[in-house]
């Protein structure tokens, strides 16, 4: 599935997470990401702090624009992020949205 198409849909109320099964399908969408317990997660690495920070900016600014934010680790030249529906206390196809247009910056 073609997560990049869509956009991410207001979940504020909460609702059902994914059911496992339909996380292990998703996944296959993001390969470069990791299921954590109920979070999905990637690192990066960049040359410097300096582009870790262009990057984590840019994140931000598609966060902002999906209204779905990830939660961002910063260690020099290494960047996490974790990404989770905190409504829901488990994973969206919200998160799956979000993880795979990071994925295209």
């Amino acid at each position: 599935m073609d997560f990049t198409q869509k956009k991410c849909v207001s979940c504020e109320t909460g609702g059902d997470p994914l059911p496992d099964s339909e996380v292990q399908n998703n996944l296959a969408s993001i390969p470069n990401w990791e299921l954590d317990g109920k979070m999905i997660h990637r690192e990066f690495e960049f040359q410097d702090f300096k582009d870790a920070m262009v990057f984590v900016n840019k994140v931000a600014d598609l966060a902002e624009s999906e209204g779905h934010h990830p939660d961002i680790t910063i260690h020099w030249n290494k960047v996490r992020l974790d990404l989770w529906t905190h409504s829901m206390n488990g994973l969206s196809e919200n998160d799956f949205i979000v993880a795979s247009k990071i994925d295209k910056i």
